[in-house]
């Protein structure tokens, strides 16, 4: 795979992300593992701060009993909109990116 079209899935994969939770970086991740270290490296990215957001949201959904649970939904649904929008450009611009408070997972 070219490195415009590694560019180009790697940000795909980050804006997946956002409008679809962890379904998109999973999907990218198991098709596009193997085409080239750049796109390998943001869609493992991708996918371990979107199951760190799905462990949020869980804890956010049973803390909603406590209704601390729904500011823990709010921060985290803001963090991945912003954390995803600037994964994305760095992805576009050729950069690797790490998302903050993200849990390694998948390498």
């Amino acid at each position: 795979m070219s490195p415009a079209d590694q560019r180009l899935w790697s940000t795909l994969t980050h804006v997946g992300g956002i409008l679809f939770s962890w379904l998109a970086p999973l999907i990218a991740y198991l098709v596009l593992k193997d085409r080239g270290a750049f796109v390998r490296a943001h869609t493992a990215t991708a996918l371990n701060f979107q199951l760190t957001l799905l462990i949020a949201y869980v804890v956010g959904f049973i803390l909603t009993f406590v209704v601390i649970g729904f500011v823990v939904w709010f921060a985290a649904w803001v963090l991945a909109i912003i954390f995803g929008i600037m994964a994305a450009i760095a992805a576009n611009k050729g950069e690797f990116y790490t998302y903050p408070l993200s849990i390694k997972f998948v390498s």
